[in-house]
């Protein structure tokens, strides 16, 4: 009795966490989706923005990688220091704020010297990654980079406070101060003017990184943890426990920027604007994919540590089953809005000013083969998260790292053999999801015996209900293409918002006459709410 009650306590705990996380990751997205409405209003898809794009890739292992949600260094913070702070409720111990500083002393210094090589060498990376693109994009490319090196040791700097944050259950402060960075880009982009080169994006890119820190920074201080430069890194343990999780973790975001490097090169033998269009794709895909992903995960991870830390496996193996359900719940209508209404709303939110409809079916395109990743893509963050929990980052590095050769090959196949283009490149970054999904889903097995029959037996369920859904919805669609005649910017807001209601209403129902647990039980919570 005692353990069911636990149970409810913490699944009722997760839910406010993540509805709270959705609430502050949908308004920093929609944040976002401005940012890039503005730079593709003001750069469209062309040269200019195809190098800040190709540029940006590499300080994003920084902000989105190492500083982000699911990145080494707030996945090795969480794991570690959930474990040695006992009381939420008092100040870190000297001997936790000793381990900070270390950690963030030896951070800083590999950042700093990493950032200064990146500088050093901008023209050498550039023509490397985007051989096949002409010279005048290599040399804007490698001139933006330059003034984004900074970007390593503020994203590095991040990641560490990121995982504080969440380990002291403070899940506001880091999930809004991304927005902080997309205002920076907008403001600097429509205030300053005749930016030819797109110069602008890349400033306003290390100045919003400095603004994140700089908004973190006072709550990191008011928690307890003082900075001191500290390099005790010998007879060290829980440093070495650091490293051990940080060094393959570090490794497999590495070999995921280089799967990101494979589609660079290819793409810049495409046409101009292709890597633009693959960029806004992935953040389209990312608005509701990353409300899903971080809405769960984030409170989950240092709950997945602490019953690991307990030896509570059971625990660890029911807490997941559910939370890739929901996310699998609501991952459905997600692709099937993709399929039904992707194009108009791509054109919706991007197609004005230098981005024309050409554009807009090059964004499109790339969607519609991202999309095939999302059910593996939760999966696969998910059972990450496990393995970090077990302290294993190891198993992960060693499947991401082999997928790269899948990747090329998958590129080549797409792009070369079958010409696919655009296309080509998405359905195989889905491909190459979908075997990392696999594969840690099956080597798991060797830390917890996890038990897949039901989470599966309801994801078929779902899909059931999912194609149901979409034949319904393409129904709507096509009906609002031939019936209904309007301003284009309004049939594309009617269209979308009746087939999101009728995917919802008619997804949902199908679940509850299915009598899945997850629609039962989102009832059942909505009933609470409205009688209370």
């Amino acid at each position: 009795m005692e353990q069911t009650i636990s149970g409810d306590v913490k699944t009722t705990s997760v839910l406010k966490a993540a509805w709270l996380i959705a609430v502050v990751t949908v308004f920093s997205k929609l944040i976002g989706f401005v940012r890039d409405v503005v730079i593709a209003n003001y750069y469209g898809a062309s040269m200019v923005s195809d190098a800040y794009f190709y540029a940006y890739q590499i300080p994003s292992l920084a902000i989105i990688l190492l500083g982000g949600v699911g990145g080494p260094f707030h996945s090795a913070t969480v794991a570690v220091f959930s474990k040695l702070i006992p009381s939420l409720k008092e100040k870190p111990s000297e001997f936790v704020n000793k381990l900070y500083n270390t950690f963030l002393t030896s951070s800083v210094i590999f950042f700093t010297v990493l950032s200064l090589l990146f500088f050093v060498f901008s023209d050498q990376i550039m023509s490397l990654i985007i051989s096949e693109g002409a010279p005048q994009l290599i040399s804007l490319a490698s001139l933006h980079l330059k003034i984004m090196t900074p970007v390593f040791v503020i994203g590095g700097i991040v990641g560490i406070y990121y995982g504080l944050l969440i380990t002291y259950r403070e899940f506001m402060l880091p999930n809004l101060s991304p927005i902080v960075m997309s205002l920076v880009i907008i403001l600097m982009v429509i205030l300053i003017k005749n930016d030819s080169n797109g110069v602008v994006l890349a400033v306003a890119t290390t100045i919003g990184a400095i603004c994140q820190f700089l908004l973190q920074f006072p709550k990191i201080r008011r928690l307890g943890f003082k900075f001191k430069p500290n390099l005790n890194i010998t007879h060290n343990p829980e440093f070495k426990n650091i490293c051990e999780l940080l060094f393959p973790a570090v490794l497999s975001s590495t070999v995921g920027q280089i799967h990101i490097y494979v589609d660079m090169f290819f793409a810049s033998s495409l046409r101009e604007g292709a890597w633009t269009a693959i960029g806004y794709a992935n953040r389209i895909f990312q608005f509701p994919v990353g409300i899903l992903v971080t809405a769960f995960l984030v409170p989950l991870f240092p709950i997945f540590s602490k019953l690991v830390a307990e030896n509570d496996i059971e625990g660890v193996k029911r807490y997941f089953n559910k939370g890739v359900g929901i996310l699998f719940f609501g991952a459905i209508p997600i692709i099937i809005g993709i399929f039904a209404v992707g194009l108009d709303g791509v054109s919706l939110v991007f197609e004005r000013g230098q981005f024309d409809a050409n554009a807009t079916f090059m964004v499109a395109e790339a969607l519609w083969f991202l999309s095939f990743s999302i059910l593996p893509y939760v999966f696969r963050d998910s059972i990450t998260r496990v393995y970090y929990s077990f302290n294993d980052s190891k198993t992960p590095f060693i499947i991401a790292f082999s997928s790269i050769v899948l990747k090329y090959l998958l590129n080549v196949l797409f792009i070369n053999k079958i010409g696919m283009g655009i296309g080509g490149i998405t359905l195989s970054s889905s491909l190459v999801t979908l075997f990392n999904a696999i594969a840690l889903g099956v080597l798991i097995s060797k830390k917890a015996k996890m038990n897949y029959k039901e989470l599966f037996l309801n994801l078929w369920k779902m899909i059931l209900a999912g194609v149901i859904t979409f034949a319904v919805c393409m129904f709507v669609a096509v009906g609002f293409d031939k019936g209904v005649h309007l301003p284009k910017a309004l049939f594309e807001i009617l269209k979308i918002t009746a087939v999101g209601v009728v995917c919802l209403g008619v997804y949902t129902g199908l679940n509850l006459a299915f009598r899945m647990e997850y629609a039962v039980e989102l009832a059942q919570r909505l009933k609470n709410k409205l009688l209370k």
